[in-house]
């Protein structure tokens, strides 16, 4: 062990006041899931949307089930977040007639993007039908849609100070979130600005990742479940397109994930050009599933090349919790990882 002082520079402390995370190096992480529940509050119960057939507001968030982390790895922040939300909102009339409904949001995650939420609205049981309904559903959608991009721009500005700190040179580490001014909030509420995608033909920089996973299930099933749409949307619990032939093209968590079968051996192997909606346009990764029968499981090998620097851990952690845990929550395929 290096004395005070001497050896791997990441290490030594004495060059910050407060002898915290020199040079981001360490691995922290802050849990946001009780700020994160009173800022969608605050910005859900605010929505209110109206035309010439009344009005419409969310009148009380009844659920939100779910949680929000921020992690900092080497100087790179990692946002997660996944929530279930249920609200309740009343309409009236231009006459004055009061109606009820309720709105769930089935998965608001760090996985979609803000236009691809889901926003189920409906009116209450024996509520009469009624115009508001479709000004909920489109003008009311939007707005919540508005919100729920608002809180993620907070999440990602105002919040996030401090999780990077400067090195110990004093020089700040680029890509700090810069705090939004107050001027500005308005603008974010009303139009949500999402980060901008890289052009094509832009170079990235990419890295490999291998996982293994086994399953308690024949090398035969556990394929099949890989290019069968209806086993594909259980253990995602979201719609998809699955085409199983070589050129087939798939799209899985409502499009979050996207790509092309470019080899298709049963049991055995698939091949796969694979990406996230949110990776540069024209950019996709290839992934090589291997099925390896072991004495009464499948031991799955899954070869990750080209998947960019940037999204290496959210990748990691997609193919762990969507794929593997998914997989074994769904078809009760639970085993320890030999």
């Amino acid at each position: 062990m290096a004395k005070w002082g001497e050896g791997d520079p990441r290490w030594i402390v004495e060059q910050r006041a407060d002898a915290t995370n020199v040079n981001n190096w360490h691995w922290t992480e802050r849990d946001v899931s009780s700020w994160s529940t009173e800022k969608l509050k605050e910005l859900l119960q605010a929505v209110v949307v109206k035309n010439e057939d009344g009005s419409c507001e969310v009148s009380e968030v009844s659920s939100l089930d779910g949680e929000a982390s921020i992690n900092n790895r080497k100087g790179k922040l990692i946002f997660f977040y996944e929530w279930t939300i249920k609200l309740k909102w009343t309409g009236t009339s231009q006459n004055g007639v009061k109606y009820k409904g309720f709105v769930e949001v089935p998965n608001f995650s760090d996985e979609n993007d803000i236009d691809e939420i889901e926003v189920k609205v409906n009116l209450s049981k024996d509520e009469p039908d009624t115009k508001l309904l479709a000004l909920m559903k489109t003008d009311g959608g939007m707005q919540i849609r508005k919100a729920l991009g608002h809180y993620v721009q907070t999440l990602k500005t105002e919040f996030t100070q401090g999780m990077i700190l400067p090195k110990a040179n004093g020089i700040e580490n680029e890509g700090i979130p810069k705090a939004v001014p107050k001027a500005d909030t308005q603008k974010i509420v009303t139009g949500v600005q999402l980060p901008k995608k890289v052009p094509v033909g832009v170079k990235i920089p990419t890295c490999n990742l291998n996982l293994r996973e086994s399953f308690l299930t024949s090398p035969e099933e556990l394929y099949r479940i890989f290019v069968t749409q209806e086993l594909v949307q259980g253990f995602t619990h979201a719609p998809a397109v699955v085409e199983p032939d070589k050129g087939g093209k798939f799209r899985l968590l409502d499009g979050s994930v996207a790509g092309e079968f470019l080899e298709l051996i049963p049991e055995q192997k698939i091949v796969m050009k694979w990406r996230f909606k949110s990776w540069p346009e024209g950019h996709f990764a290839t992934i090589t599933l291997n099925f390896i029968d072991t004495m009464g499981e499948t031991e799955l090998h899954v070869e990750c090349k080209g998947v960019p620097v940037s999204d290496e851990e959210r990748t990691r952690e997609g193919w762990q919790r969507y794929y593997f845990s998914g997989i074994k929550n769904t078809f009760g395929y639970g085993a320890r990882l030999c």
